[in-house]
């Protein structure tokens, strides 16, 4: 029997439905979907999961530690933690870029107070003073001033003038923040992206209130060059950064989509925000494909460590 663990938080709507169907629907393909249960983990042991679903390890260092461990003995992880660990907003963005898709402008900042364990010693490569005027220049106004790690909308502002960005930049603390072009919008696009292959494109309203976010564009209509390219895109980026499970925003300007947010890794698919049909929609998606790959031979991360002992050997 196949196991497939489910590591999750504080949701249980997406979670609950998620084991509940693939337990429902592949029963009689000797498979079998719980929540993860692990406290200490010792390291010359095996994981008892073919694969694991993670909504959680990026709040619980021991969680992502837990899911390196598992990845490395042969357990697929949704999504790959060595990655996840190593991504960031700004760097997704050149990486974006680089596949062709539009994104805003972006600029990375110096943190505006020393990070833990540091001090101003540690900071001796860094210019002073920052070339405000040429970064304003750069964005224009508005702009967003956002962590270049955060989700959830977390320490994201608004910034209308170059006062405006002073207040919130001094507020940021510890936080390396990044100030990104607004793109005043005429359509805007929330996808998920399944198995770097499955997308399904939502209309989204992101100045809506949280639980109106989709209901209030239900049922908008957009035309299919505009899909198709929506979809080249989503499929482009999640490729590129090895997300078997994602959420990727754009926001339409003159035609054309520039990718707004695409680290997610963990996705809001909560029923009470998504609604019905999206949420139908990822159960069944991420469902098929964990089974797909509790099913598949088990591919443990082979570090060549014999070709490392045998070069510094001989």
């Amino acid at each position: 029997m196949k196991k497939i663990g489910v590591l999750r938080g504080m949701e249980s709507s997406f979670p609950e439905a998620l084991i509940e169907h693939i337990n429902q629907k592949y029963s009689g393909k000797g498979v079998l979907a719980e929540f993860v249960s692990i406290d200490s983990v010792n390291m010359s042991n095996d994981p008892e999961y073919a694969v694991i679903i993670d909504r959680i390890s990026h709040e619980v260092p021991f969680y992502r530690s837990y899911l390196k461990w598992a990845s490395i003995k042969g357990t697929y992880i949704i999504n790959n933690p060595f990655w996840w660990s190593a991504d960031d907003k700004f760097i997704d963005n050149v990486i974006a870029e680089q596949v062709g898709v539009a994104v805003p402008k972006t600029v990375i900042l110096p943190h505006k107070q020393h990070p833990p364990n540091t001090q101003s010693n540690s900071f001796r490569n860094l210019k002073y003073p920052i070339d405000w005027e040429s970064i304003f220049g750069y964005i224009g106004f508005p702009a967003f001033l956002k962590p270049f790690d955060g989700g959830g909308w977390r320490g994201v502002t608004k910034v209308r003038s170059a006062l405006e960005f002073y207040k919130a930049y001094d507020d940021s603390g510890t936080d390396c923040m990044m100030l990104q072009e607004n793109i005043d919008f005429d359509e805007y696009f929330r996808c998920y992206c399944i198995g770097r292959k499955d997308v399904h494109i939502m209309p989204y309203n992101p100045t809506a209130e949280h639980h109106l976010r989709y209901a209030s564009v239900s049922g908008k209509e957009t035309t299919a060059a505009m899909k198709k390219k929506v979809k080249r895109d989503v499929l482009a980026l999640c490729n590129a950064l090895g997300y078997d499970m994602n959420t990727v925003e754009f926001a339409v300007r003159d035609g054309i989509p520039y990718a707004i947010d695409f680290m997610n890794p963990a996705p809001d698919a909560d029923y009470n925000s998504v609604g019905k049909d999206n949420f139908e929609w990822i159960v069944n998606s991420l469902g098929k494909f964990a089974v797909q790959k509790a099913l598949e031979k088990p591919k443990p991360i082979n570090f060549n460590v014999q070709s490392a002992l045998n070069k510094y050997e001989g």
